[in-house]
């Protein structure tokens, strides 16, 4: 038998051992934050002692986050924000309008005084707090905080939403029919009525931030799909007079965009279309299409098919733009968190982050895509591609 020649292991690549010593590193810190005696340790010793607190301030919040909402929920529905940014009022006053006991309108304002939702003035009054007054200046955000009564129902039992074992349609998922709907264009006036009027309470907002960031001015038509009751087109008519405007959207909304659009004049250059962008073909002779917060709403291959549609609907050199939160967002890592669970409540979509609506569009036949810095990352960022039968560019922008 020939002899066996004995050959020392070959070592493991030079990743590998620093992935294991990162994991060795990350297991003995977290079995030692999760240690009671070193948390009173922390809590105690002065050097560690506001990490400690501040990292049990945020696990408290996590826990009461529910608790805050309804705080919220409160003072939207009584309008104590707007009253107070009226002007600051005594306890026993805000009593008489709101119709609730001094003691709790004390309750509710020493609560909301906790989250910076109001706060205390001389005399006894209170005043609006920073917060506060950031509410009462952005209606679309109350109208999101109503919403959310329909969303905290869906999330009793989230592990149950997570296997997919509803038996029965969630709320979310009936306030936006076209999600889970087979022909979502014969979605009538009602239905639509309610979720076009909420898009339309947030989307001045996004606009300002779009338009900020990417001037339409250079093109001469912009097609919007998916453009809801025509809010955001009304928004860019005012930027861009020059700017011939069409809007996509189901019939039903398409209706309301052109109401719109004839009580603010816009008829000679703006033209709402009714259809399903999944399976009608998208009206030609635009040289931009905008996709406001519209594809993170769509599962991978519906989102393709939509992107593959506006590739054909563009000529050669045509501009697409997307524009919507995105997952992975330096400092605003909670938003992709929330939008993960609302669009898993709603049955559709996911936020995603930069390089991965990048890879959809490179799939779809769109190059040269970049995104393009907004002044809120938070509220929408965007991202612009061009239909080119070059090789593609891609430009990323972690910030």
């Amino acid at each position: 038998m020939p002899a066996r020649v004995w050959r020392e292991p070959s070592a493991p690549p030079r990743r590998e051992v620093w992935r294991r010593l990162e994991d060795q590193v990350l297991s003995w810190r977290d079995r030692l934050l999760a240690s009671a005696s070193f948390q009173r340790w922390a809590s105690g010793f002065p050097l560690t002692r506001w990490i400690a607190r501040r990292r049990a301030r945020a696990l408290f919040d996590l826990c009461a986050g529910f608790v805050y909402s309804q705080i919220l929920l409160a003072c939207v529905r009584l309008r104590v924000c707007d009253l107070l940014l009226e002007r600051p009022r005594a306890r026993d006053e805000l009593a008489t309008r709101l119709n609730l006991p001094a003691d709790q309108i004390t309750r509710l304002l020493d609560a909301a005084a906790a989250l910076r939702l109001v706060e205390r003035r001389r005399d006894g009054r209170y005043g609006v707090g920073a917060l506060g007054a950031a509410l009462a200046g952005n209606p679309g955000v109350a109208a999101m905080v109503e919403h959310h009564a329909l969303l905290y129902a869906d999330l009793r039992d989230p592990v149950a939403l997570l296997r997919g074992d509803r038996t029965v349609s969630t709320a979310i998922g009936r306030y936006w029919p076209y999600a889970g709907r087979a022909c979502p264009a014969e979605s009538d006036p009602m239905e639509v009525a309610s979720y076009s009027a909420l898009m339309a309470a947030s989307q001045p907002l996004v606009a300002a931030d779009v338009l900020a960031a990417y001037p339409m001015r250079r093109h001469r038509c912009l097609l919007d799909l998916g453009g809801g009751d025509g809010t955001f087109l009304s928004e860019v008519a005012a930027a861009s007079p020059d700017l011939r405007l069409m809007l996509f959207d189901l019939p039903a909304v398409a209706a309301r965009a052109e109401a719109r659009f004839a009580a603010a004049g816009l008829t000679h250059r703006a033209m709402a279309i009714g259809g399903d962008f999944r399976r009608d073909s998208l009206p030609d002779g635009a040289d931009i299409v905008s996709l406001i917060r519209v594809i993170h709403d769509h599962d991978d291959d519906a989102a393709l098919d939509i992107l593959r549609a506006v590739w054909r609907a563009l000529p050669p050199g045509g501009t697409l733009l997307i524009a919507e939160p995105m997952a992975g967002t330096h400092g605003a890592e909670p938003v992709g968190a929330y939008f993960a669970f609302y669009l898993l409540a709603m049955g559709s979509g996911r936020p995603r982050r930069p390089e991965e609506l990048i890879d959809l569009l490179r799939k779809a036949g769109f190059s040269h895509s970049r995104l393009v810095a907004t002044r809120r990352p938070m509220l929408v960022r965007v991202l612009v591609s061009r239909r080119d039968d070059g090789a593609a560019k891609i430009s990323v922008n972690h910030s």
